[in-house]
């Protein structure tokens, strides 16, 4: 089997041959591995990589399979991880010269759970300072490039895992997801990200237990292979006190159904946000996809109203008890717009969190009535196509102007 014939195999199939002998993980990682030093130069998605990992891991992965050990479910994929999550022994720059040479003695949970189903590590992508912004850049690593379109954004903040996926370097990568950190990287790359219900993938550390405003997630490049992938991830934890108490495993199950008469809600721009034509067309040209499986199909949308005033308290709120020190103490060191974000918590009173708790818990009730309504939501992902490498966000969208 070629090289190209083994990096463009869905995850599920790659683990099936490993697991019964059609193929080595060695095969696999060596693959993988060529593909990384080929294409990666050309686009800057991994940005710290260690092959001497991936080659020994990938021989223990052999080894357990001649032993006839217990496998897991991602048993000999290669992975890199988002480089905002703690992975030990890997170089995590959080996208900050302040952390550039930032060499961590644990691993988050979900890098742990990855491990112990049996994906292989490599090396970490790239990510916006801090995971803040749709463009993914830093001053550490430079931009990660759109690799459809290389004078175009990847988008963000799990650019590189979207890149990563889209060029067949890896066939998993995990991301995390605040504004549509793992939907727009996705979007923009033609992958699969999946922005999990707060507490499906448990955060571990993190100093905002309770907060269900970030969330950690799996990517893939099909639906399928997120379903397996996340079935590893998911699953409670103690230490996490908004954990769903259901295992993982339920994600293994079929994913085929039937959707006649399904009811699903179907909006162009969820209630007056203004959407490039380009993005419209893409979206109106798959409506007959659904009324050929035998979707009923409703031109609505939730109500949200308050929901962006929200955002932008919970964002700042997050931001400043996470980096607030770093304002503090480094300010010199910090892009301009994760300053702006900062001092937008640094502003906040106690009635701000509690008109922003209380708007939160308005919305719940309304999507709740809305979803029990409709099965599924039909909207866009991005308000418009990637955007030029050059330009740092959106300033304009179909004659509007961004603030």
């Amino acid at each position: 089997m070629s090289k190209s014939e083994i990096v463009n195999m869905t995850a599920t199939e790659m683990v099936r041959l490993i697991k019964n002998k059609g193929i080595s993980a060695s095969e696999v990682m060596d693959a993988h591995l060529s593909q990384i030093n080929s294409v990666n130069p050309k686009v800057n998605a991994i940005v710290t990589i260690h092959p001497e990992l991936g080659i020994d891991g990938a021989k223990l992965a052999d080894e357990a399979i001649a032993k006839g050990e217990n496998l897991g479910i991602l048993h000999g994929l290669p992975t890199a991880h988002k480089d905002l999550v703690p992975t030990k022994g890997i170089r995590t720059t959080y996208g900050s010269p302040l952390y550039a040479d930032y060499v961590p003695d644990y691993s988050a949970l979900i890098v742990e759970r990855m491990q112990r189903a049996g994906a292989i590590t490599i090396g970490k992508t790239n990510t916006p300072e801090f995971g803040a912004g749709s463009q993914t850049y830093n001053e550490v690593f430079g931009e990660t490039l759109n690799p459809y379109d290389t004078s175009t954004t990847c988008g963000g903040s799990s650019g590189g895992a979207a890149v990563a996926l889209a060029t067949r370097m890896v066939p998993i990568a995990d991301g995390s997801d605040t504004g549509g950190s793992l939907r727009n990287p996705a979007n923009f790359c033609n992958v699969v990200g999946f922005r999990t219900s707060p507490g499906r993938v448990p955060t571990y550390p993190s100093k905002v237990g309770w907060s269900p405003t970030s969330v950690q997630g799996p990517m893939a490049r099909t639906v399928s292979d997120c379903a397996l992938f996340l079935a590893a991830i998911a699953g409670p934890d103690s230490r996490v006190p908004i954990s769903i108490s259901e295992k993982g495993e339920v994600f293994l199950e079929s994913l085929d159904r039937d959707f006649q008469n399904t009811k699903i809600a179907w909006s162009q721009d969820l209630g007056g946000l203004p959407i490039d034509p380009r993005t419209t067309a893409v979206i109106e040209s798959q409506r007959s996809v659904f009324k050929d499986i035998g979707c009923l199909i409703e031109e609505t949308e939730p109500d949200f109203s308050d929901v962006n005033e929200q955002f932008l308290i919970w964002r700042g709120w997050g931001r400043e008890i996470n980096q607030g020190d770093n304002l503090r103490n480094n300010r010199d060191k910090l892009k301009d717009t994760m300053i702006w974000d900062i001092e937008q918590g640094v502003k906040l009173s106690g009635p701000d969190v509690g008109w922003a708790e209380a708007k939160r818990m308005e919305l719940f009730q309304r999507m709740n009535q809305f979803m029990n309504e409709y099965e599924f939501l039909i909207c866009p992902v991005s308000q418009r196509p990637p955007f030029n490498i050059e330009q740092r966000w959106v300033s304009e969208i179909n004659g509007v102007k961004m603030e």
